[in-house]
């Protein structure tokens, strides 16, 4: 079967029409570009969000010329907003995951930490979703219903008013065992009186839509990230993969059991079939954030440093030297959870010139999610034997290699560049297909490239000592520090 797969993202939407072999036959992409207001806003327009999914997928159509089975939406996760049920109209921009405004909740709360710990797998932070919707509440409007995207998307496209599963599993809202809505979490965050949506399977069939021509279903909804997990895969307990996008985002399949985290990192819902009945249609995943990846490459274009993401490699230098970069533009999210944290670059000289700068910040990007993957070690009691990685910024071959060096791992490149759009193409298939495994859903690939690494364990060690002792000085990445 064709579905068309819709990959609504931070920085554009990617549409993409999968044919029946799991092979992309065409592709459109609309950018979007988050409006950094300053004091850690951090907004969309949710119009442009639609209209992007709209254009985009009409596109991807004309351009393929095929007739499609199902439409299937990833969503971004934790970005939030006001709208009218009525009518559909926003009412508020749509405030992203990145946004650190909602912090002054969490600080009230700061005495229930363990509890929702406890009851959702997942840390006390703004970068959830109920503190931005609490916030929300407090500051923009009474009016009104207060959603993640997908829903208001999903309600554009159907008029259904749901949100899956993996998506609901971030909100800090929802009871990670049960999978259902916790009433005391809603209570917790003053959102005791709110119209929450249905929570779905991510194979559900949600609606119909004729937004992009003939009626047909829309089903394969997830978040973007559990969707690349799927995508490359990672079907077994202990496989891992790296998204390098806006931000870099680090999952590990744990199985059926929400197994919490002890090292910092947080527990989520990987996907949901056929209901969850049985065991082998649930999985759960362990999942750590850099909050800024493909954004703290934008800082670089604008500082005029690189002319696009695309002159890393020829700009980078081949020794960073002692030059050393935390690029915490956005806070620091798994294992640290400071969401204070600003970036530094330290060990500068008159000598250091733009290419120890750059490549100073993709070897502090590889640097955290070499963190992230210690901490998936921790929790797995097993280290990492390789990583699967897909996102933008796996064209850079410096990123990669520095990533593999410092993971001391293989790092395998997927060979799409549209994992999360054949991710929740799979899940679409599953939906429309009850008898269809997932595992027989999901394509076999092999890497476009490996990446061995080159430093010896000593050498990787010793750079990251040294990068953890930079983090220990960053503003505000230790409590206390301003």
């Amino acid at each position: 079967m064709t579905v068309l797969a819709i990959d609504q993202g931070t920085s554009g939407t990617k549409a993409v029409v999968v044919d029946a072999a799991g092979t992309p036959s065409a592709v459109c992409e609309e950018p979007l570009r988050p409006a950094y207001l300053g004091g850690g806003a951090v907004e969309q327009d949710p119009r442009a969000l639609l209209d992007s999914v709209l254009v985009a997928g009409r596109r991807a159509l004309e351009t393929s010329g095929r007739r499609v089975e199902a439409v299937a939406l990833a969503n971004q996760g934790e970005t939030v907003l006001a709208w009218d049920p009525a009518t559909g109209d926003p009412l508020t921009p749509a405030i992203v995951w990145q946004d650190r405004r909602a912090e002054s909740v969490c600080a009230g709360l700061a005495d229930a930490a363990g509890l929702v710990a406890a009851r959702t797998g997942l840390t006390l932070d703004a970068y959830f979703t109920a503190p931005k919707l609490a916030w929300l509440r407090r500051t923009l409007t009474t009016q009104g219903v207060v959603t993640t995207t997908d829903t208001w998307l999903l309600h554009h496209l159907t008029g259904a008013f749901v949100t899956d599963v993996t998506t609901a599993s971030r909100s800090l809202l929802l009871d990670v065992d049960q999978r259902t809505w916790d009433p005391e979490l809603t209570g917790l965050f003053g959102l005791d009186g709110e119209r929450l949506p249905r929570v779905v399977g991510c194979d559900e069939v949600v609606g119909t839509t004729t937004a992009f021509g003939a009626e047909v279903p829309v089903t394969g909804v997830v978040v973007d990230q559990q969707a690349a997990l799927l995508a490359q895969r990672c079907l077994d307990p202990g496989s891992a993969k790296c998204t390098y996008g806006t931000g870099a985002f680090l999952l590990a399949n744990v199985g059926p059991t929400a197994t919490r985290s002890t090292a910092g990192l947080a527990t989520s819902v990987a996907w949901q079939v056929r209901g969850g009945a049985d065991v082998a249609d649930v999985a759960y995943c362990l999942d750590g954030q850099v909050f800024t990846a493909a954004s703290a490459i934008r800082w670089l274009v604008d500082l005029g440093l690189v002319g696009s993401a695309a002159d890393l490699d020829a700009v980078a230098a081949q020794d960073a030297g002692d030059v050393l970069c935390v690029p915490a533009l956005a806070g620091l999210g798994a294992p640290w959870w400071r969401a204070a944290a600003q970036g530094t670059l330290t060990g500068l000289t008159l000598s250091t010139g733009r290419g120890e700068v750059v490549l100073a910040v993709l070897q502090g990007i590889a640097a955290q999610v070499a963190m992230l993957a210690g901490s998936v070690a921790a929790d797995l009691r097993r280290p990492l034997t390789r990583l699967r990685v897909d996102g933008g910024l796996t064209r850079s071959r410096v990123l990669m290699q520095a990533q593999a060096d410092l993971l001391g791992v293989p790092v395998d490149v997927y060979p799409s560049p549209h994992a999360t759009g054949l991710g929740a193409a799979a899940l679409a298939r599953v939906g429309l297909d009850p008898g269809l495994a997932l595992v027989d859903a999901v394509d076999a690939w092999t890497p476009a490239h490996t990446y061995e690494p080159r430093w010896t364990p000593d050498r990787a060690a010793a750079h990251l000592t040294r990068w953890n002792a930079a983090v220990a000085t960053a503003p505000g990445a230790v409590r206390g520090t301003s």
